[in-house]
Order: structure tokens, then C-alpha cells, then sequence
């Protein structure tokens, strides 16, 4: 989309109009380094007074922050929500392929729903069902048997193993690999014996999965991400993990094998999470948190010390080694206390 008259977009955002609605909008910028045809967004009243010097054709705001606004304006309840959805009207990212590439090898005995886009040198194997409009980016592989429903997008380079099931409308970044195998041995006297991993991965509808990202295919039973969830890069999720639907994981999280994670829970980047437990609904976890129990109540939860200057953190390593000693002194001096009295 090159330009969206003010009052059309207004329109669809169901926004209330204030000022011309004949003004062209042609993208999207902060309220710092937006120019004429472009909109921005206020989501803090906190920053209000920056609406003074906005050099923006428009501004996206609550009724609350309008009398300080000097341009024309979109009323909403939620302008970072109405961001959201004004990016996606004016995105201008390309689709990761367009029709079909000469390079591709498409084995024949695929099935190709219809608007199917192939990028160059991708590979796609047999028995794979790709839905309408999938969009398979340059040098992608997809695995035999394979399913990608309607509308899903890969972009270059990802990785689908063979028999996985991947839902509607879903995005897949760059450099992701979905099904490998999970990280099964058993030891025969200090040899390492691999155990196949015979279960596959299932991925609801309107997943996102970040760049680098891996989902390893379960043991005997399967790998299952639900619906609305949204992965960010360079995660390992391991076999037989299951996620909840709506659950959002940040960026380097790791989380070991057979770990159960309810719906609308909220995991910080670079967490770690133990396996072969459950963590229920509507659980946040902070980031670098090291989950190594189970969490049976919603709510938030953190861990570990955040950054202090060396010389302070210095200090806080030699308490906390030295803290089973003073345990043991404290219990000492409270009996003794406990003879005086």
C-alpha cells in the first residue's frame, strides 16, 4: 500500500476522526522521527508534551491526551493495540516468495493448494500438503508427509522434518528448524545409545515463530504448540514439550524435555525451565528466571540477582558462599540464647 487517505484509515481502525480526513498517510514512525505523511502514536500520557514538536500529518492517541495534540488526530482507547493494527494496513514487508520458482524441486507427489508460492531452491517432499496461499520462502526444505495449512508463510531457509503438522495463517522466521530429533540416549556402560524419536511436532493455528528458533520432535509422544502462541528467536524447545494456547516466549529460553506449559502464560527472554513438570495458566515468568519446580498458582515469578557493579557483586558471591557457614552459626548463638533465657 504506497498511501491511505486519514479518514479511510480511521475507518478501519474504528477510530474517531479529528482534522482532515483527506490527509495521505503513507507509513509509520515514532513520534521523534516522524515527518509529514507519516502517522505516529501516543501510548503514554506520560510523554505528552512531546506532542508539541511532532512533525507527523497525525497522531494516534486516547481522548484523555487530544487537547495537547496539534495535528490531526485518531481517537482510540488502546493506541498501542491500534498500532499494531495501523502496521499491519501499511506494511510494506514482501511475501517471503511469489509464485513458483523454476529452482524449486517439488516432488510429484505433493499436493499444492491453490495461490501456493514457492521460492527458488526450496525443496518440498513427498506426500507434503501445502493449503491456499501457503507461501514457502527460498531454500526452504519441507519433510515427506508433511502438513502446512492455509495461508502459513516460511520464510528463507526454514526446516520442517518429516510429519510435522503445522496450522492456519502461520509465520516462520528465518533459520528455524521444526522436528528434529530430541535429545534421547540411554547410557550402556558408558556408551551413548540413541533412542529415534518417533513422535512429531503439532502446531496450531496462527503461531509466529522467530528466526533460529528449534522445535524437537517428540519421543514417543508428540511436540505441541497450541493456538495464538508466539515464539521468539534463538529458543530451544525440546521433545514432548507442550504449550498452552496464547502463550508468548521471549528470545534464548530454554526448556528442557516433557515440560507442560498452560495457556496465557508470558515466559522472559533467556529463562530456563526444567522438564518433566507443569507450569499452570496465566503464569509470567521474568526474564533469565530458572524454573526448576513446578508452578501451580498463576502469577509472576522471578529469580536470580540482577546486575550490581563488580566490586558489590563481589560482596553478594562471598555471602552467599559463606551463607551455609553462617546458617550454622545463627542456629548456634539462638540455642545458646534459648539456655540464657
Amino acid at each position: 500500500m504506497s498511501s491511505i487517505r486519514l479518514a479511510d484509515l480511521a475507518q478501519q481502525l474504528d477510530a474517531e476522526l479529528h482534522g482532515d480526513g483527506d490527509i495521505a498517510i503513507s507509513g509509520i514512525a515514532s513520534m521523534q522521527s516522524a515527518t509529514p505523511g507519516q502517522i505516529t502514536f501516543l501510548s503514554n500520557s506520560r510523554y505528552r508534551e512531546q506532542l508539541a514538536n511532532v512533525q507527523a500529518s497525525a497522531v494516534v492517541l486516547t481522548e484523555a491526551d487530544l487537547e495537547w495534540c496539534k495535528t490531526a488526530a485518531l481517537v482510540v482507547k488502546n493506541p498501542y493495540l491500534t498500532y499494531a493494527r495501523m502496521a499491519q494496513l501499511l506494511d510494506t514487508t514482501p511475501q517471503p516468495a511469489q509464485n513458483i520458482a523454476p529452482s524449486a524441486v517439488i516432488d510429484p507427489g505433493a499436493k499444492l493448494g491453490n495461490n501456493v508460492s514457492i521460492g527458488a531452491n526450496a525443496v518440498i517432499e513427498s506426500d507434503v500438503e501445502l493449503g491456499d496461499d501457503v507461501v514457502i520462502g527460498a531454500g526452504c526444505f519441507v519433510g515427506k508427509r508433511t502438513r502446512i495449512g492455509r495461508g502459513s508463510r516460511l520464510w528463507a531457509n526454514v526446516t520442517i522434518y518429516h510429519e510435522i503438522q503445522i496450522g492456519q495463517d502461520c509465520l516462520i522466521q528465518s533459520g528455524t528448524v521444526i522436528g528434529a530429533d530430541g535429545f534421547g540416549y540411554a547410557n550402556d556402560r558408558g556408551n551413548w545409545v540413541k533412542i529415534p524419536q518417533l513422535g512429531t511436532v503439532i502446531i496450531g493455528d496462527r503461531v509466529e515463530i522467530g528466526a533460529c528458533t528449534t522445535i524437537d520432535r517428540g519421543a514417543l509422544d508428540n511436540t505441541l504448540i497450541g493456538n495464538g502462541v508466539i515464539i521468539d528467536n534463538q529458543c530451544q524447545i525440546a521433545h514432548n514439550v507442550v504449550i498452552g494456547d496464547n502463550t508468548a516466549v521471549a528470545g534464548g529460553v530454554i526448556m528442557a524435555g516433557s515440560l507442560k506449559i498452560g495457556r496465557y502464560c508470558m515466559i522472559g527472554g533467556a529463562s530456563v525451565i526444567n522438564g518433566h513438570m507443569e507450569i499452570c495458566d496465566k503464569v509470567t515468568v521474568t526474564g533469565m528466571g530458572m524454573v526448576m519446580r513446578p508452578i501451580t498458582e498463576p502469577g509472576v515469578y522471578s529469580s536470580g540477582i540482577p546486575l550490581q557493579p563488580n566490586k558489590t557483586w563481589r560482596k553478594t558471591a562471598a555471602l552467599v558462599m559463606n551463607i551455609d557457614d553462617m546458617s550454622k552459626r545463627l542456629k548456634a548463638i539462638e540455642r545458646k540464647l534459648g539456655k540464657d533465657e
